[in-house]
């Protein structure tokens, strides 16, 4: 069945979403008024959204039966300045993100009897804290799924404006935080002191010597330092760091981490120095699936046509979407690229694109959902 068919143009209704979520930013844990104006519009569609009892999001099923088909949506902004002042701020796409998802709900309930069995629309806080995944792991909010579909906004970069990829090869990704201790001395008698300083030197450059097979993509960096205070003669004895890492595999990954092991025993030994860091956020890379990412493919094309169906993407960002799959691997998942003109970039404080795409991801996505029940229920018989 053609799901435009069923509903009348959405135009109207997700401008008023998009309107209404993109003037009221909320950041991770604390998307409160957000979670209220998604219960509301799916109340508003006769439909039953499930709130927790101890965090923000929520989730709703259209449907008969236990929903084997599930698309996600993240909810809440990021924190940076803009114009000069801190605040809330809708620079990843997270406002049109639920728009479309909102759209799909609609779409699919218009017609919610003659569906070959239930969806779960998943709206999922946190993302960029990095760990709202996986609260909805813990929650069993995943369980009963075979097929998992997300969506992400997409830069100019990456896809020209009107193009769609059926999939997002996102990398890992590790935020870490950690604290040289040395000894703290006067200026005059260096010798007596450890310079935290010089320890943190020392270790951007063993960072550097961390080496990983040709071919594949990585890097480790020190992105943050504090040391020393206002005066100038004094030996400082700690400081405290900050360091960004990215690999396309997890296996990467694995070996940056090993590799920063090394390297922190290396400077504690020459300097010694005491290293403590812990990992403040960790994203795994995208294990795409063959059969969604196919899925998807037919969705755009039989939405928008094969003209505007682009190719997978491969990008060097992080997804908490991934450890859905991470941590189920029987499960089916691929992200929607919507190619809607993302300028200047993701998390740039004045990011903007065309929201009049998001119409056609929110049929892209209702049609894969409807694709995916099709095949499961092919399957069955």
């Amino acid at each position: 069945m053609e799901l435009k068919s069923m509903v009348p143009p959405l135009s109207e209704t997700l401008s008023r979403h998009y309107n209404h979520l993109h003037a009221n930013p909320e950041v991770s844990w604390s998307e409160h008024e957000t979670t209220q104006y998604l219960v509301q519009e799916l109340k508003a569609l006769g439909l039953s959204p499930q709130r927790f009892e101890d965090m923000t999001g929520l989730y709703v099923d259209i449907g008969k039966g236990t929903p084997r088909v599930g698309l996600r949506a993240d909810i809440d902004a990021l924190w940076q300045e803009v114009d000069g002042e801190f605040q809330a701020n809708h620079s990843c796409g997270h406002d049109g993100h639920m728009t479309m998802a909102l759209g799909a709900a609609q779409i699919l309930s218009a017609k919610a009897d003659r569906l070959p069995g239930a969806v779960r629309v998943v709206f999922q806080p946190a993302e960029e804290k990095g760990n709202g995944a996986l609260a909805l792991l813990e929650k069993g909010v995943i369980d009963p799924l075979s097929y998992l579909f997300g969506v992400h906004v997409r830069p100019l970069i990456e896809l020209p404006e009107g193009i769609h990829s059926p999939a997002l090869h996102h990398g890992a990704a590790r935020m870490i935080r950690g604290t040289i201790t040395g000894v703290e001395a006067h200026g005059a008698r260096p010798e007596e002191g450890i310079n935290a300083i010089e320890a943190a030197s020392a270790l951007v450059d063993a960072l550097k010597r961390i080496w990983i097979q040709p071919g594949k993509s990585g890097s480790i960096k020190m992105t943050q330092i504090q040391a020393g205070g206002t005066a100038v003669n004094i030996i400082p004895g700690t400081a405290t760091f900050s360091l960004d890492c990215r690999a396309q595999q997890n296996e990467t990954m694995d070996l940056l981490m090993a590799g920063l092991d090394k390297a922190i025993a290396s400077v504690q030994a020459l300097y010694g120095v005491t290293i403590d860091f812990h990992i403040g956020a960790a994203i795994v890379a995208a294990q795409v699936d063959a059969e969604a990412a196919d899925l998807m493919k037919q969705a755009i094309t039989q939405v928008v046509g094969e003209q505007r169906c682009g190719a997978e993407i491969v990008s060097p960002g992080g997804e908490d979407f991934h450890y859905f799959t991470f941590h189920k691997p029987k499960l089916k998942t691929t992200m929607l690229g919507l190619g809607c003109g993302v300028t200047p970039g993701l998390h740039h404080p004045k990011m903007t694109f065309t929201s009049s795409y998001l119409e056609d991801g929110a049929f892209i996505l209702a049609r894969a959902a409807q694709l995916a029940l099709e095949k499961l229920e092919e399957e069955a018989k």
